[in-house]
């Protein structure tokens, strides 16, 4: 049976707004916790960017729920072997209940130091090298390493986890679905694709352990009002409707400002986020995911009424997603 998590958007709410998001979330009935790794927000109106590993610290202590970055980038602004100890840390303080999201990033949030950019196909070579040097370092042996994109000497995490944290990897397009099938404890991505999941397991992507391998993100944006809950997503999350790789290689929020004064309202209303309060709409747009394959379904609400929407899915949606 498919579950229901809540997707903490990192980039549109502070570390403490997140954690009480998480605790409504739980008490709300989702089962477990997406959290996104930002350095920078997608705009200015957006306005957040907590450092992620501190918040998943506060999460330990906040919920019961399973937690996963969605998605962690280990490539360039901060290297594999910090990545690894930082997982296996939040592996043990969740007590089993941490995955790690990986994926191959945004110049949005790595070019900050200046690195060049690469193309696609040399950050899934990073990519599968840094998944390697994580999964490597999370055995707790000592850890040496040359490769062609990292070196890591006689590293050693002296505090992992009992069971290695499952890694799951993020995909939009066929040759990074094929890598996250390769790679992958299980896949991410943000539409309901059948086709993906299929090429992701019949690339050999699979359960690990019985656990779920198939994770899609939903957006939402509950409110009484569809007209304020389209102007929302408008505002606040117009870097959705941007075509092609503008969103891996726009470089600052400004940037994406400029290319999102192209977004329409128009475009938000004729999409299929829902917007409103329409529990059809939503547990129609959910159901999307469900017919496509997806193990775990993470809905991120994008308007301001929290507690309204929290209620709205404890009341209506999730008892009749269960069913």
């Amino acid at each position: 049976m498919t579950e229901y998590g809540y997707f903490l958007a990192s980039e549109d709410y502070g570390p403490n707004a997140l954690v009480e998001q998480a605790q409504m979330a739980e008490q709300a009935g989702f089962t477990s916790l997406w959290i996104s790794d930002h350095y920078h927000p997608w705009n200015d109106v957006q306005g957040h960017s907590p450092f992620v590993w501190s918040v998943i610290g506060a999460l330990s202590r906040a919920t019961t729920l399973h937690v996963e970055t969605a998605v962690t980038c280990p490539t360039v602004r901060i290297h594999p072997a910090v990545i690894a100890q930082a997982a296996a840390t939040s592996g043990i303080l969740l007590g089993g209940r941490f995955r790690l999201g990986v994926g191959s990033g945004e110049a949005l949030n790595e070019h900050i130091f200046g690195d060049a950019w690469p193309r696609t196909a040399v950050r899934h070579e990073m990519l599968e090298e840094a998944v390697e040097i994580i999964r490597r370092l999370m055995t707790g042996d000592e850890v040496s390493h040359q490769g062609r994109h990292y070196t890591v000497e006689n590293a050693r995490l002296y505090d992992v986890p009992d069971e290695p944290v499952p890694i799951d990897v993020a995909g939009a397009g066929p040759a990074a679905t094929e890598l996250a099938a390769r790679i992958g404890d299980g896949f991410i991505t943000m539409s309901p694709d059948r086709e993906a999941v299929d090429r992701f397991r019949h690339s050999g992507g699979g359960r690990q352990q019985g656990q779920a391998s198939a994770h899609g993100g939903m957006k939402v944006c509950y409110d009484t009002d569809r007209d304020a809950a389209v102007r929302a997503v408008h505002q606040r999350w117009p870097n959705m409707f941007l075509p092609g790789e503008l969103g891996q290689l726009l470089p600052t929020p400004r940037h994406f400002e400029q290319a999102a004064q192209l977004v329409t309202e128009q475009q938000v209303a004729d999409s299929p986020i829902p917007c409103g309060d329409d529990e059809e709409e939503h547990i129609r747009s959910a159901r999307a995911y469900v017919d496509a394959g997806f193990d775990v379904v993470l809905i991120n609400q994008i308007g301001p009424d929290m507690r309204g929407f929290f209620d709205f899915y404890r009341t209506k949606v999730l008892p009749r997603l269960a069913r």
